[in-house]
């Protein structure tokens, strides 16, 4: 008993005590920092691009196709594509993962996420959440998986996966979406209960990442149902979603108060 307790105590907490504020390491590629003053169209960003995210004159990123792979800014000799480590990426809206030169990190933080009373009202106190693979690579599902473990330890937000859509809030869909999960992930959207919310999280979910031209996919579920949460990755890391989603049912994030 007693080597229990001094082990305890020579552990510490191994949970992140301020899920808002927790460092994160410098090498981490977060929200791009641009300087379209610096850029002279040269073109070699956007030609060793991967998902074709980046387009000139002005100079954006579009954070829904980035995979965060870093090429563009190595090859860019004008510095003017930059990686920041902040890692609250998520956005209500699919216009608003487009990054330009006068975006910063706190204008993002504040504007990205619409609340509205009435998610904050039903959801913020409990939220369930199905996970579907929708043909992903699983980089994203063990970053999901994470969120549950000690260190982030989401659940003390009251949000948690279930294994049942008919026992979820909402779905969080990962995977450029094939046409052999289609039909699954249509099937597990009727089958979870009013009102419900669908979060996209990656590169691969929001705009079909690196297989977006691939004729394996079938995207026409975004066509027909409403996405509430964009959240960016590649693969998404546990900050990055806890935060956004505490945003999006609270009205803002915060360390569970």
């Amino acid at each position: 008993m007693f080597d229990t307790l001094k082990s305890r105590i020579f552990q510490g907490n191994q949970f992140i005590k301020d899920i808002v504020h927790a460092p994160m390491r410098e090498q981490f590629r977060g929200l791009p920092v641009l300087k379209n003053s610096n850029c002279d169209s040269c073109a070699k960003c956007a030609e060793i691009c991967p998902t074709g995210a980046l387009s000139l004159n002005p100079l954006k990123i579009d954070m829904g196709k980035c995979t965060f792979c870093g090429d563009c800014k190595n090859v860019c000799t004008k510095n003017a594509i930059n990686f920041s480590n902040f890692y609250k990426l998520a956005s209500t809206s699919r216009e608003g993962l487009i990054i330009d030169e006068r975006t910063t990190k706190e204008l993002y933080e504040k504007t990205a996420i619409e609340v509205k009373k009435e998610i904050v009202s039903m959801f913020s106190r409990s939220l369930k959440l199905r996970q579907v693979s929708a043909g992903g690579c699983n980089g994203c599902e063990m970053e999901l998986n994470a969120c549950s473990n000690v260190n982030f330890d989401m659940g003390r937000f009251g949000i948690d996966f279930v294994a049942s859509p008919r026992h979820a809030d909402g779905l969080v869909i990962t995977g450029p979406v094939t046409k052999n999960m289609a039909y699954a992930l249509e099937d597990c959207f009727l089958a979870t209960p009013n009102p419900k919310i669908v979060i996209l999280c990656g590169a691969c979910a929001v705009s079909g990442g690196v297989f977006q031209e691939s004729g394996e996919l079938a995207r026409e579920f975004f066509e027909k149902h409403p996405v509430d949460l964009y959240i960016p990755g590649c693969p998404v890391h546990p900050l990055t979603f806890i935060n956004g989603v505490l945003g999006y049912i609270r009205g803002k994030a915060g360390n569970g108060k």
